[in-house]
């Protein structure tokens, strides 16, 4: 008969009536601690117990860092603390301020936007409440520039008719993968401000054998032209951390075995920003994901072993960041609001972002306007030249969405730690599991934020090398425009 052992449990009485809300996890052999305002910090295992029974009060030497951070009710600030929460969620009142347009598709015969459509567009997004605006063009297995003769008229008529009237801030971004390029569609982007977004998936052997799956020109190809359009843009005397090739990775099979040799091609070409992220599978049959994609838990491996190379890099004195890092960052060390809709709460799936196809259906997303192609239309909007962006933001499809992506009112996602600095996107979740409102344990993106998250906290924890927290803080001053193209996706 086995020996009885018999461990006495002490409970804390907890003083709820002295504290504030917040959320606690632990990490890194600390317990962290944050709230609705996305304020957070650190405390030892007593000094927690002290937090919770009450013991943190006038004297204390945390409690002036409490009382600043809404985490116990004494002195609280409540006007401060609602103009935090506020600021923080600011994305809700904008209008949608991405708009994605996919001018031309080849997946299914040969498709272009016609004038009209773009016409009806333009006009369309213009209206938005939103004082600044990006417009993404993109194409549908083939390059956008392509359909270069929509994508010039459609350019030049939304920045003549943002001058004599509007008067927004705008953003023009091409991802295109250079097959259409050319000498005079190159000089056309740069004397309008559009940005090329292209990929470079890292040297010659990698790139070239993603290509062959993925489509598009070779290393050599695109590190020419990535060349030739930042040499114009210093030869025109624009500053080179604002004026350059928006460069993108696509993280296949390949990359995961080639994480520092990929890090180190971007170093060496300049290119100061890396965005890891992963492929989205629903992209690719199956046949394709078996020799390209790979498992949440193979990705996360090679997002963090990646991750520290390029922090690495910077104590050795390199300058380079990472994308999906700094957006965290910037909620966690700034009160700014990134924009990036995946990162939102209510997702901006249709009150922050919209996705246009070639013939002028509307969609809340690209997520839903991929499920389109694919068959399932249960997102759509409907066409262009029937919505106004009044009608969109309060169309039952973009309310039933945001209401499954308001993360309070999701069970286990309102009392995660990592709430505050996340978000989830419910056309993904009805992808990955049949339901718009899904289940947290079950949904790729929730792990993908959870570990991203905790591996960046741990950083910011360690307090033998602070070197490393210095970075973070600088990237996320480094950020880019609220007005941004950027979706994020860390699974």
């Amino acid at each position: 008969m086995s020996e009885q052992h018999t461990v006495e449990l002490s409970i804390p009485e907890i003083e709820a009536d002295n504290l504030g809300y917040f959320r606690w996890g632990r990490i890194a052999g600390q317990v962290l601690v944050t709230n609705d305002a996305a304020e957070w910090a650190f405390f030892s295992e007593d000094e927690f117990a002290e937090l919770i029974t009450g013991k943190i009060g006038e004297g204390h030497s945390r409690f002036d860092e409490c009382k600043e951070k809404g985490l116990v009710r004494e002195g609280f600030d409540l006007d401060g603390f609602a103009l935090k929460v506020a600021q923080r969620n600011r994305h809700v009142r904008r209008g949608p301020y991405l708009h994605i347009l996919t001018l031309t598709r080849r997946s299914d015969g040969e498709v272009d936007m016609s004038s009209e459509t773009a016409q009806q567009i333009a006009d369309l997004a213009l209206h938005s409440m939103s004082p600044a605006m990006t417009f993404l063009f993109q194409g549908d297995g083939a390059d956008p520039l392509q359909n270069f003769t929509m994508l010039k008229e459609l350019v030049e008529t939304v920045q003549d008719r943002n001058t004599q009237t509007v008067g927004k801030t705008l953003r023009f971004v091409v991802a295109s993968n250079l097959t259409a390029m050319t000498e005079e569609i190159a000089e056309w982007m740069i004397s309008h401000d559009v940005i090329l977004r292209t990929d470079l998936d890292g040297p010659a052997k990698v790139h070239d054998a993603n290509r062959e799956t993925l489509g598009g020109v070779t290393h050599a190809d695109a590190a020419r032209w990535i060349e030739h359009f930042n040499k114009r843009y210093v030869d025109l005397g624009r500053d080179p951390k604002e004026a350059h090739v928006d460069v993108r990775l696509a993280v296949t099979r390949n990359t995961l075995e080639a994480a520092r040799a990929v890090v180190d091609e971007y170093v060496e070409r300049g290119i100061r920003t890396i965005h890891l992220q992963p492929l989205s599978a629903a992209r690719f049959d199956d046949d394709t994901w078996a020799s390209i994609g790979y498992s949440a838990d193979e990705y996360l491996g090679f997002y963090r072993n990646t991750l520290d190379y390029i922090l690495e890099l910077n104590g050795r004195g390199v300058d380079v960041s990472e994308g999906t890092a700094t957006a965290y960052l910037t909620k966690i060390l700034t009160t700014e609001d990134p924009g990036i809709v995946d990162l939102q709460s209510p997702n901006g799936a249709g009150t922050c972002q919209l996705a246009y196809d070639v013939d002028g259906r509307v969609f809340p997303c690209e997520e839903a306007r991929v499920l389109a192609a694919a068959g399932d239309s249960s997102f759509e909007l409907g066409p262009v030249n029937e919505l106004s962006c009044a009608e969109i933001v309060r169309h039952p499809t973009v309310r039933a969405l945001a209401a499954a992506s308001l993360l309070d009112a999701q069970p286990m996602w309102a009392d995660c730690w990592y709430k505050p600095f996340s978000g989830v996107s419910a056309v993904r979740t009805f992808i990955e599991q049949g339901d718009i409102f899904g289940q947290r344990h079950r949904s790729t993106e929730c792990r993908g934020h959870e570990a991203i998250l905790t591996h960046l906290f741990e950083k910011l924890a360690n307090q033998d090398d602070t070197s490393v927290a210095e970075v973070l803080k600088r990237w996320a001053e480094t950020r880019p425009p609220l007005a941004d193209d950027r979706r994020l996706a860390p699974f």
